[in-house]
């Protein structure tokens, strides 16, 4: 299996937000009201995101590219105002903890977990069930 099979399979699941970034700040609000403390669910390449009280916020695709370095994953939202867009990102993955650094759409891809002007970085624990 190559890296990025790899990283699908470990991504797998859902998983809770625990940080955010946006712009260089690291204290900025999320434009996703709700968004901190949301469920993330991969199943294959779809992702979907719901707030804790059930709402859907985003869902869509991403394609992951583990041989670059740092690792690159493409998102692509279906709803929301960045619906159809491409959005360049970076990620790294560890067993519960992933992360990922995602450019605006049309911006090149960022070089480091941290956030720059148009970048926006989440952080997110996998969700435990009992």
């Amino acid at each position: 299996m190559d890296r990025s099979a790899q990283d699908l399979a470990g991504l797998q699941g859902t998983w809770q937000q625990v940080g955010f970034e946006e712009n260089g700040d690291a204290n900025a609000p999320d434009s996703y009201e709700g968004a901190m403390g949301a469920l993330t669910t991969i199943e294959g390449n779809h992702f979907a995101v719901h707030a804790r009280d059930g709402r859907l916020l985003l869902e869509g695709t991403f394609r992951l590219d583990a041989s670059m370095a740092p690792k690159a994953i493409d998102w692509m939202d279906a709803i929301g105002p960045d619906a159809g867009k491409r959005l360049a990102a970076i990620y790294r993955l560890d067993a519960d903890h992933f992360a990922f650094v995602a450019a605006d759409a049309g911006m090149p891809r960022p070089r480091a977990f941290r956030t720059e002007p148009g970048q926006t970085m989440r952080v997110f624990i996998r969700e435990k069930r009992n």
